[in-house]
């Protein structure tokens, strides 16, 4: 299910988090669903199991898992609300960074067909 590209500049860790995002936004993994243990996951990729957890804590913090101790990381309910402010926060980010681009002179066609390009990347 989670590759990792071992000759990445990203560290492990992140490559993790990403994946795991990904998964969990397509819907591919959802809400409830649970996570490989840090063992499972360590033997069946060759990582360190501190590598996992770190990964772990990390979406976690993120609020895309939570954990129960003793019984694993599961795929977290999300909240609307929260899922709103996250939006929000995007798109202004967003608007800075298109700003910035247009006026380094990338063009509003090319900006198009990157965002063209990046949702055929993630298959929408």
């Amino acid at each position: 299910m989670v590759q990792v590209d071992f000759r990445s500049r990203v560290p492990i860790y992140e490559q993790l988090v990403e994946k795991y995002k990904e998964l969990i936004i397509k819907g591919i993994l959802v809400e409830d669903e649970k996570l490989p243990s840090v063992r499972t996951l360590s033997k069946e990729l060759g990582i360190n199991p501190n590598t996992i957890q770190k990964a772990y804590r990390e979406l976690e913090r993120q609020e895309y898992i939570y954990s129960i101790k003793g019984k694993g990381s599961y795929v977290m309910v999300r909240q609307e609300r929260k899922n709103n402010e996250e939006k929000n926060k995007i798109k202004d980010e967003l608007k800075k960074i298109m700003a910035h681009a247009m006026y380094s002179g990338i063009t509003f066609d090319e900006i198009k067909n990157l965002m063209d390009e990046v949702m055929k990347e993630r298959g929408i």
